[in-house]
């Protein structure tokens, strides 16, 4: 398959889970991937297993001068056309029993972090002829829940930023969009060392529209179009893939089918 036929992508948080499975996808489908992350041994370890289409290089997205690394690195491989900005972290806590470092911890990585990608990626991809930036939401960028006020504060400010983008960098034929995971197995859901969910994984979901839990490969391939030419008419918008939790939950006292 050759979806992503001479595209050069950067995908941050790549070492693990959503980002790691997005990279491998890339890859089969012809692209040349810079896998971004700050644990080394995993990245270096998947960029060995893709082989000579990837190559891993350390970054912490908060810092600008990491991303000028980044960029040079991804231009080696030829123009620059994707960026996938995943990398993200959780923190759950209470208003009243965090500060304002636990906040802006979140903040850096989740929020900023795409910022200086964005910042970073804009002159190279106008040397390319455009591009397209997908910013990784979340479900919690749609609504809240209680305990995650920074975590959910940088999945709604990643939202505006990223129509900001689209409206700044369309005339360069620059896309930016958003995607919006629901609950996903992967290490931050707390999948551990398990391949597939079980059926206690998939419990929670169970009033869900889809009742399960989501899968990584299927936010990979909701970056997967994105990155490739077959969303070229898609830009400032928000992709859901959350087995249906932003519609709402299927009560049992309701009728159903």
């Amino acid at each position: 398959m050759s979806r992503l036929a001479n595209k050069v992508a950067i995908i941050t948080g790549a070492a693990r889970g959503m980002g790691a499975v997005t990279a491998r996808r890339f890859v089969e489908e012809g692209a040349r991937v810079i896998i971004a992350d700050i644990l080394d041994d995993a990245g270096q370890s998947l960029a060995a297993e893709l082989g000579e289409a990837a190559r891993y290089v350390r970054a912490d997205v908060s810092q600008a001068q990491d991303w000028d690394t980044l960029v040079e690195a991804a231009e080696e491989f030829g123009p620059l056309n994707v960026l996938v900005n995943n990398a993200g972290i959780l923190h759950f806590a209470a208003i009243a029993d965090s500060d304002g470092e636990d906040y802006m911890r979140i903040i850096r990585v989740n929020q900023l972090g795409p910022y200086l990608g964005m910042r970073a990626v804009l002159e190279p991809m106008k040397r390319a002829g455009g591009g397209s930036i997908i910013n990784t939401s979340s479900i919690d960028g749609l609504q809240a829940k209680n305990g995650i006020c920074a975590y959910a504060s940088s999945k709604w400010a990643l939202r505006g930023m990223s129509k900001s983008a689209a409206i700044e960098f369309g005339p360069h034929n620059i896309r930016v969009n958003t995607v919006h995971p629901g609950g996903v197995f992967t290490a931050m859901h707390g999948s551990g060392d398990q391949a597939e969910p079980s059926e206690q994984d998939n419990a929670f979901y169970v009033n869900h529209a889809l009742p399960r839990v989501g899968l990584p490969v299927e936010v990979a391939n909701m970056n997967l179009f994105l990155a490739s030419d077959e969303s070229s008419y898609s830009t400032g918008a928000e992709f859901i893939v959350d087995g249906g939790w932003n519609a709402g939950l299927r009560l049992d006292l309701l009728p159903t089918s």
